[in-house]
Parts: C-alpha cells; structure tokens; sequence
C-alpha cells in the first residue's frame, strides 16, 4: 500500500486508469468536466504498474481500475463515481478537493479564496452569506462584485458555457 499512499500524497483528486480502458475514460472525463484537474497514472504505462494494480486489489479495488481518491481517501471505482454522480454528491467530494477554484484558475483566472475556517471575521462572514441567500454558505462565488452562487450554479453555468462568458465580462480573464 506504501506505493499508492506515496501517490495520492498531497494530491487532491488522483485516478488509477488504463489507458485502453472506456470504463476509466469515461470517469476520467466527468470528474474533468466539473473543473477538477486529476492527477491520473496510466498502469499500463506506469513502470511500477503491476505493483500498483496489486497494491489498489489489496485495498479492496475490484476490478483494479478505475479507482479514484479524492482528498487522499479512497472513493471507490466506477460504480461508486456514477453512484455518487447520480445522487448529487461527486461535486461536493470535489469541492472538498478544492474543484472549484481549480476550474476557474485552469482559465486563467486568480481567484481570491477565503476560507472561512482559517479567517478571523469567519463566523460573521458566514453569516452575511447565509443572509444573502447562499445555502449551504461556502463556497460562495463572487464574479465582477456579483454573487453567483455556489457549486451547483458554477458547475451549471461550466456545463451550459457560460461561466467563461462571465469571467470575461468581468475582466477576470482575458482572451
């Protein structure tokens, strides 16, 4: 397990895959799509991919691939993803993963973040959000001054294209 551990170290969404398999592909593709930049390791093209095929069997991993983490815990392989997907909630565990800020940053835009965990005013920043409408109160995403939403409006407005548009017209990004 020492090999796998040593990889999705630090990292906060790592996918074991094949490259010649549709199953992985097809995971790979949705966590893309909701802004999430993965780590991925290719077994069949990995040097140390038997032992990692062994090491993921060994953790429970059947078939071997794909099998996700995110936040370094082990989520599961393609049933579990679609299950999650399905049900509302691989965007949350993404989230978590900081999926959000990674999908507006890969367009060229430096998002302010602030976690309102770590932040002084946090409990009273909480507050206003919730006060603003904003249910569950993170994350809260500000584009140009304007409240947009949270996860569910950002990943809706990605889907439908429009979260580009808006960062332009912000001058958040440039073309």
């Amino acid at each position: 397990m020492a090999l796998v551990t040593s990889l999705v170290n630090k990292r906060p969404v790592v996918i074991f895959s094949k490259s010649s398999c549709c199953m992985c592909h097809t995971i790979k593709t949705l966590i893309s799509n909701f802004g999430a930049n993965p780590t991925v390791y290719e077994l069949d093209e990995h040097p140390d991919g038997k032992q990692l095929e062994k090491e993921l069997r060994g953790l429970g991993c059947k078939p071997s691939v794909p099998a996700v983490f995110i936040g370094e815990d082990l989520i599961g392989g393609a049933n579990e993803i679609m299950s999650l997907h399905l049900k509302g909630q691989l965007v949350q565990l993404l989230l978590k993963a900081n999926a959000i800020w990674t999908l507006i940053s890969n367009f060229g835009a430096n998002p302010t973040v602030y976690e309102l965990d770590e932040h002084p005013d946090g409990k009273q920043l909480e507050k206003e959000l919730r006060g603003l409408g904003c249910n569950p109160s993170v994350p809260a995403v500000f584009i140009g001054e304007e409240l947009i939403g949270g996860a569910n409006e950002i990943m809706s407005l990605h889907l439908k294209g429009q979260l580009v548009q808006l960062l332009l017209k912000a001058n958040a990004i440039w073309v």
